[in-house]
This record gives C-alpha cells, structure tokens and sequence, in this order.
C-alpha cells in the first residue's frame, strides 16, 4: 500500500469517526480515556498541525523523529508570530478549528484567558520533570514550555579572556573605557540589545520592573541610566539587530556584544559564524524566558496533539533540543551538556519589564539616549 492510499484510508476512517460523533464532540473526546487509548485514536488521527512561528525548517527536520516513531505526520505551516495568533483569536469560536498545537512566547500566555482558548493538558502522563512556569509566569494545566532562550554577551575568546569579561555596569562603562569601539549592541530588531540596555537601567532605577504602571515617577528615575549611556556614547557602538551583534563578533570588528544563546548555537552549528565564539550571562543579569505549547479547545484533532506536546516536552526531546539548537532545557531530566552557559550562570536570569511600563522604558531610551547620539 503506497502512501497516498494509506493517506485516503486515514482520511476516510477520520471523516466517518467525524460523522459518527459530531465534529464539536471530536474536539472532546479525550475524556476518561487511557493514555494507551489516545496514543492509538491519534494514530487514526495520523497527523497533527503545529503553528510555530520561527526556525520552521529546522523544526520540520526535528520532528521527523516523532514521525517515525508513532508515524503521524507533523504539518508546520508557514506564518509569523502575529499571524497565527491572530488566526487563534479568529477562528476560536468556530466549533473545530485548523490549530492542533499552538506555540507561543510564555510572557504571551499570561495576557490571555487559557481555561477560554486552550485545554487542559491533564490527559499527558504524569511527569514532574516539565515546565510548566517560566520567570513567574504559570501555564497552570494549560501551556508547558519547551523551548528555554536566554539573552547574554557573546564575546571573542581571542580578544577577551574569560577571567576578564564585564560583569556589572560598572565594569562595562571600564570595559568601553579601555577598549573603545569594541562593543555594541542593538535597541531594535530582536531583544538582546534591549535585554541589556533595560537590565542596566533596572540597576540604575533600582524599580521592580515587575511592576507594569508607566508613572511619570518611575520613568522620571530611569533618567540615572540614560545619563550612563551618554556619557560613554562615544565608546560603544549601536549595531542593527540580533543577527548583526554576532557577525560582527565573528568578524572581529567587535570584541562584546549581546547575543540570544540558541540564536548563537543555531549559527554556529550552521557554519555561519565561528565555533570558538563563546557566551556567558553576566552577573547583573540579563532577561530569559521561553516559549511553550497549548492545545485550542477546538483542536481538530486532539489525541494527536496531546500525544506531540507529550513528545515535545519530553527529557528525551528537550536533551535532543539543547545538543541542535542550543536551547536551555525545559525538563528537569534532560541533559544540558550541550548549552553554551553552566546551569551556576542560569541564576542571572531575569524576567522581561511588565507592560505597559517596558514599552515605556522602550520609548524613553530611544528618545533620551539613541536619538541624542
């Protein structure tokens, strides 16, 4: 039997089990099933549509491994961000939507009703080695993660020994003092400039940046660290995105910059940039986070979905994450011997500023310190 007839049989047997039980009964009929009973209707299911947002090639290639093991084809269409949630909040009354899995930032899922969006994950087996809360943001029974980021500097062992890399700002603004020019980061186009021009700022300010109110007061005492970033201007550089922080790095125009630390493994396994650049988080800390998995209330098919995010999530699938893409693992059984940083580091991770103040913060740097360049 060749692939496109067993594609028609499965769709066949699909459309009448659709028929027979409803198309809104399908989308809940994981109930007071076994967990062997789901793995075999999501195998009947025979496919499952992941919407994720970024490297969806790379993922296509990652999740062959769950294709041959339970032979369910994994559909990773293409979009952005923005997009596929836009088609999450569109199509979320619809009684059988096209999402089986929906992957989004973990700060996102904190803005949203999940009990209303998105199903309990109460039908994976148990295991108290996933995450399910990242930098105080809690899934709860709704969203897990599996892909852990983590914003540093990524620096040129050939030009800066690893005794002396800046720690604090202080040691940055000696840094500059000593080596003009030799670092730079960006304030657009990706996070891990902001990451650290707002880490700076958070010590300066000394203010809970958990705090989302955008007060006049608590933008007024940001005002110490813009006055640190100009009176060095003249000694760093400001470069244009994520991507352009390590080029120039491996290019060696630039000794320090900022840098994501699955965005630096990813290049360096590509061959994009040097394999010896190396990556640290300083002590003053920088932001992490993550991004995780749901399942909508009208995933069209359930069993299989809960059957990948189980995979997924896996200690099995997050050491296999963290050796391809250098990702920090989001299980506590995985093997992180592969990530560029040791786990003593992982404690300098700080949350993302709370809103509507760090789209504030965003707005006053840009006005007091880039356009005063």
């Amino acid at each position: 039997m060749n692939l496109v007839q067993n594609r028609v049989i499965r769709f066949l047997i699909l459309s009448l089990a659709t028929l027979t039980i409803g198309s809104a009964a399908l989308a809940q009929s994981l109930d007071g099933m076994t967990w062997d009973e789901i793995v075999a209707q999501a195998k009947v299911e025979g496919e499952v549509t992941w919407y994720v947002w970024y490297l969806q090639d790379d993922l296509r290639r990652a999740v062959q491994a769950f294709e041959d093991e339970y032979g369910i084809d994994v559909i990773i269409p293409e979009g952005t961000n923005a997009g596929n949630a836009d088609k999450l909040f569109a199509e979320a009354s619809r009684a059988v939507g096209d999402i089986d899995v929906f992957a989004w930032g973990f700060d996102s899922f904190a803005n949203v009703d999940l009990g209303t969006l998105f199903q309990p994950l109460s039908m994976l087996p148990a295991d108290d080695g996933r995450v399910s809360e990242i930098t105080g943001i809690d899934g709860g029974d709704y969203a897990l993660a599996f892909w852990g980021n983590q914003s540093g500097i990524v620096y040129d062992p050939e030009s800066v020994d690893a005794a002396n890399l800046p720690q604090t700002p202080e040691e940055f603004a000696s840094f500059w003092q000593a080596n003009p020019g030799k670092f730079g980061f960006n304030y657009e186009n990706g996070g891990s400039g902001p990451s650290f021009y707002q880490n700076v700022l958070r010590i300066f300010s000394g203010l809970d940046f958990s705090d989302g109110s955008d007060a006049a007061e608590r933008i007024a005492a940001l005002e110490s660290g813009f006055d640190f970033f100009n009176e060095y201007a003249d000694l760093y550089v400001i470069t244009g995105s994520n991507a352009d922080n390590i080029i120039r790095v491996s290019d060696r125009e630039l000794w320090l910059a900022p840098a994501w630390e699955d965005h630096l493994a990813g290049l360096q396994k590509r061959g994009e940039v040097r394999s010896d650049l190396a990556f640290y988080i300083p002590e003053m800390g920088m932001n992490g986070g993550g991004n995780g998995v749901a399942m909508p209330q009208n995933a069209p098919r359930p069993a299989a979905a809960a059957v990948f995010i189980d995979w997924l999530t896996s200690a099995e699938t997050q050491t296999m994450f963290n050796r391809d893409f250098g990702t920090a693992p989001m299980h506590a059984e995985a093997d992180d011997s592969f990530a560029l940083v040791p786990m003593s580091q992982r404690a300098f991770q700080q949350a993302w500023a709370a809103q509507p103040f760090q789209g504030a913060m965003i707005e006053a740097f840009i006005d007091n310190v880039i356009l005063e360049r």
